[in-house]
């Protein structure tokens, strides 16, 4: 017997992750406007390499024994009747309800369309523009910037590459100087241009570009990898506004819970618990929010489970893949700075594989 009716509205890392959890102990509906799970972390590299094009998809369909996938777009909550409302018009009840719509990135690290063939559209035209491009700008210093200048470095290692950043050292939001440095020397190694301080936008002439300093670059081809926005303007046009902070995140409290709401939860990339927008902070948060879930659901009568509080990751090691073959990883020291790994750790851990088998497996899939 099921504790109560959970519906999970976005089915990215947080979301499949709680859904599985939940799979044995609730009724679990499941609701993506994606018709497969879209592997992100892989992205980057199949936006470059054709090999790696069909890699970030894999199907829902084994994911749940006894919940359900529901594809579809969520376009309100109704806590009054406690159902959320699809675009379709259909209504699913729920005694549970948990926000996991993560956020929106730049290409190609986007799932463009509603199908796994529109996306894959969008990866070959990506490739298409690298393998033709003289001259690639890639805007963004973080990882994501350093990882994708790293892929399109090693895809045309006879195109001139550019990376400009706005901050005074890459990776400089993880706090290690160290790794920014290691970044840049990978990159300066492999004719990569590395420009710090430099806050680019787009020029009045196409493939012109400014940075602060009044300084003009000329590219055939940009990235912007500046960041991401949380999914969350559905929820602002729905009238609950009043959930989200000033930069559209959902505002929740330590059990992960909307503030002022005991059955809507919301976990991973969309909500305020954490800065470290990243898979391992997603899926802790899931695992704790499934935890406090099952309680909530628990009938009076019954022995509760006490409810766990989220403390953020503060520090949690970070890789960064420099193509398949060499990365750097970020891992914390207690009480000093973060140790910083070289090649080896960082191709075994993350850069060989994009962390792909165990996702696959997380669905229900074979590694390979």
């Amino acid at each position: 017997m099921r504790d109560g009716d959970v519906v999970v509205i976005g089915g990215g890392y947080a979301g499949v992750r709680l859904a599985k959890r939940l799979d044995a102990t609730a009724r679990v509906t499941l609701v993506d406007r994606k018709d497969v799970f879209f592997h992100r972390i892989a992205s980057l590299r199949a936006g470059v390499r054709p090999q790696w094009s069909v890699t970030p998809f894999i199907p829902y369909d084994r994911l749940l024994r006894d919940g359900r996938m529901v594809v579809g777009k969520a376009v309100r909550i109704d806590t009054a009747e406690r159902q959320v409302v699809l675009a379709s018009g259909e209504r699913l009840p729920y005694d549970v309800v948990v926000i996991a719509t993560g956020a929106d990135y730049p290409e190609p690290a986007r799932f463009t369309g509603t199908t796994a063939e529109e996306t894959l559209k969008t990866f070959a035209g990506h490739q298409r523009d690298v393998a033709a491009a003289e001259h690639v700008l890639v805007v963004g210093g973080g990882p994501s910037g350093v990882e994708l200048s790293a892929e399109i470095r090693l895809a045309r290692p006879d195109a001139r590459v550019t990376l400009a950043h706005s901050g005074p050292a890459l990776l400089h939001s993880t706090g290690s100087e160290r790794a920014g440095r290691k970044a840049q020397a990978w990159l300066e190694s492999h004719d990569v241009e590395v420009r710090l301080d430099s806050f680019m936008s787009r020029g009045n002439d196409f493939g012109t570009y400014r940075d602060g300093h009044g300084g003009v670059l000329e590219a055939d081809l940009s990235f912007w990898a500046t960041g991401t926005t949380p999914n969350t303007l559905w929820l602002r046009l729905a009238g609950l506004g009043d959930w989200l902070n000033p930069a559209g995140h959902v505002r929740v409290d330590r059990r992960l819970r909307v503030e002022g709401w005991p059955d809507v939860f919301a976990v991973g990339d969309v909500n305020d618990a954490t800065e470290l927008k990243i898979t391992p902070a997603a899926l802790a948060q899931a695992d704790l929010a499934a935890h406090n879930i099952r309680g909530y659901l628990q009938s009076p009568g019954r022995h509760r489970r006490e409810p766990r509080l989220y403390r953020p990751l503060q520090r949690t090691p970070l890789i960064v893949p420099f193509g398949p073959t060499d990365g750097l990883t970020l891992l914390p020291v207690p009480g000093g700075e973060s140790a910083v790994l070289g090649g080896r750790t960082s191709v075994l851990a993350k850069a060989k594989t994009l962390m792909t088998p165990y996702m696959r497996r997380q669905l229900g899939y074979t590694a390979t």
